[in-house]
Order: C-alpha cells, then sequence, then structure tokens
C-alpha cells in the first residue's frame, strides 16, 4: 500500500510502485480529469501538483510520490464556494470559462494546473512570462491567446 495525499485528502492504494501516478489518479482513485495525452511528458495533458510543483503525472512513479501531496483539477479550489454544478470557487477556473478558453477541452485541466502553479509563484505574471511558463502545455486547438487572457484575467481578480 502506498500513502499519498490526494487533494487534501489521505488515501492509501495499491498499485506497484512503477504505476504512473496519472493511472493512479484515473483507475484507482477515480480522478479523471487529469488526462492521459502523450505518455511521455511532451504535451502537459496530465500536469498536477506535488507537494505544489507542476509534475507530469504520466512520467512519475506513484512510489517516487509516497508521502506526497498531490492536487488534481479535482481539488483546485475545492472547498466553501464549491457550487452545485461543480464550478470551484477558483479564480482560474472561473476566467477560463469567462475567456472562453477551451474548444475541444482535453488538454484544459493540464493547463490550468500549469497557470495555477505559475499564479501562485507570480501573482502578476507579464504576458511572456505567461507564454515561458504554459510552454510546456500544449492545445492541439490553438487557444493560447485564449489561455493568456484567462491567466491575466485570473491574476486581476485573484
Amino acid at each position: 500500500m502506498i500513502d499519498l495525499t490526494v487533494n487534501a485528502r489521505a488515501v492509501q492504494v495499491d498499485a506497484p510502485e512503477d504505476t504512473a501516478l496519472l493511472w493512479v489518479l484515473r483507475e484507482h482513485l477515480g480522478l479523471t480529469g487529469t488526462k492521459f495525452g502523450c505518455g511521455a511528458g511532451m504535451c502537459g495533458a496530465c500536469t498536477v501538483h506535488v507537494d505544489g510543483v507542476p509534475t507530469f503525472a504520466c512520467l512519475t512513479a506513484v512510489g517516487d510520490v509516497a508521502g506526497a501531496a498531490v492536487t488534481t483539477i479535482e481539488g483546485l479550489g475545492e472547498g466553501p464556494g464549491e457550487g452545485p454544478e461543480g464550478e470551484a470557487d477558483h479564480p482560474l477556473k472561473r476566467a477560463w470559462v469567462a475567456e472562453q478558453v477551451p474548444q475541444c477541452g482535453y488538454c484544459q485541466s493540464g493547463q490550468i494546473m500549469r497557470a495555477a502553479a505559475l499564479l501562485e509563484e507570480n501573482p502578476d505574471p507579464s504576458r511572456q512570462e505567461i507564454l515561458q511558463s504554459m510552454s510546456s502545455n500544449l492545445c492541439r486547438c490553438g487557444t493560447y491567446n485564449r489561455i493568456v487572457k484567462a491567466v491575466q484575467r485570473a491574476a486581476r481578480e485573484a
């Protein structure tokens, strides 16, 4: 059994230590907001936070994060303010909707998790800092301008 804290809840998972964190989250814990994209750490769809650091869940073995705090898209903004339709009280989630960022939406959980780490480190990033920070997350639909606008909006409204 491997002990983790996922979205502020202590959990134990019965999985081999070399199982990708992505599959533990999705298959063992039912947290399907974290997406499988490339499996090679090249697209960012699987981005989660491990002890506050954006991490590719597809490349991270669950044994390597034993005892760590993992936050997924489901846990971002969880708590008071969580709405009945599941919209969390988090500035990035609200900004994503307001700026109509998603087209297909597949990469968006990873994009939001990467942006959340940026805003935690730098609450007022420049456009260039946003582009640089977000460069490891790909959007096949090309909504990059809307992503930048959403991050800027979330920074203003946080």
